[in-house]
C-alpha cells in the first residue's frame, strides 16, 4: 500500500494524482505513435476533469503548457503549439516601477495637474473655457467634500490663479451644495412640525365649521 508521503511531489494539485500518475506512464513509452495518441487522450481527460478552463482564452495551448510542466519538460511528444521550457514557464516577471510622482498641490491630486497642463495648450478658446469650468467645478467639489462648507467662487478663482500663473479663467461653475446633516435633520423636523400644526390647525376649524353648520361638513378656504 502506497501512502502520500512514500509518493513523489504532486506539481499541479488541481489534476490530481491519477494524472501525474498517467504523464509518468507517458515517460516509459518508447513507441512514439502510441505515446502521441495516449498525449492526446491525457489532454482530453485534463480539459474534462477542469472545466473551467474553456472559458480561458487558448485553453488547450493552457492544457498543453500544464502537460509539459508535469512532465518536468521530459516529455517527447508533438504538440500543436510551441513546446515550452522551464525557463519560459518558471520565469519571474520584471518588477514594475512604482510611480514617484509628487504633485505641487496633494489636496488636488496629480491627474488634476494633468488636466490643467492640457488646458494650457489649448489654443481653442472655447476648450480651454470649458477646460477651465470643468477645473473649477472639481476644485470647488473637492473642496466641499474634504471641508463640509461652502466655498465662493473668488476663492477657486484665486487657487486656480496660483496654480495656472493667472493663464485660466472660468465664468460659470455649477453650485455645488456641501452636505450638512445636521442642518439636513433640522430642517426636516421644522418642516414636520409645522406641517403637523397646520394640520391640527386645520382640524380644529374643521370642526366649529362642523357645530355651527348643524352637522354638515364645510371646507374652509384659506
Amino acid at each position: 500500500m502506497e501512502y502520500n508521503t512514500t509518493r513523489n511531489q504532486m506539481v499541479m494539485r488541481e489534476y490530481g494524482r491519477h494524472v501525474q500518475k498517467m504523464i509518468e506512464h507517458l515517460l516509459t513509452i518508447q513507441d512514439p505513435e502510441r505515446r502521441q495518441r495516449n498525449a492526446q487522450a491525457v489532454i482530453e481527460l485534463m480539459g474534462f476533469l477542469n472545466p473551467h478552463l474553456k472559458n480561458v482564452e487558448d485553453f488547450r495551448h493552457k492544457l498543453w503548457d500544464h502537460l509539459f510542466l508535469i512532465s518536468d519538460f521530459k516529455l517527447e511528444v508533438k504538440s500543436p503549439y510551441p513546446i515550452p521550457t522551464r525557463e519560459t514557464l518558471k520565469a519571474k516577471p520584471e518588477i514594475l516601477p512604482y510611480p514617484k510622482r509628487h504633485p505641487r498641490f496633494s489636496h488636488l491630486g496629480k491627474n488634476l495637474e494633468l488636466v490643467i497642463k492640457k488646458a494650457l495648450q489649448e489654443e481653442n478658446p472655447d476648450k480651454r473655457l470649458g477646460f477651465a469650468n470643468a477645473i473649477a467645478y472639481y476644485m470647488k467639489l473637492a473642496y466641499s467634500n474634504w471641508h463640509k462648507e461652502m466655498v465662493h467662487d473668488d476663492a477657486i478663482q484665486s487657487e486656480l490663479g496660483n496654480i495656472t500663473d493667472h493663464q485660466l479663467t472660468f465664468t460659470n461653475t455649477p453650485f455645488v451644495k456641501a452636505f450638512r446633516p445636521q442642518q439636513d435633520n433640522r430642517d426636516r423636523g421644522g418642516y414636520g412640525k409645522q406641517r403637523g400644526k397646520f394640520q391640527h390647525r386645520g382640524g380644529n376649524n374643521g370642526r366649529r365649521n362642523d357645530n355651527r353648520n348643524g352637522g354638515g361638513f364645510k371646507k374652509k378656504r384659506y
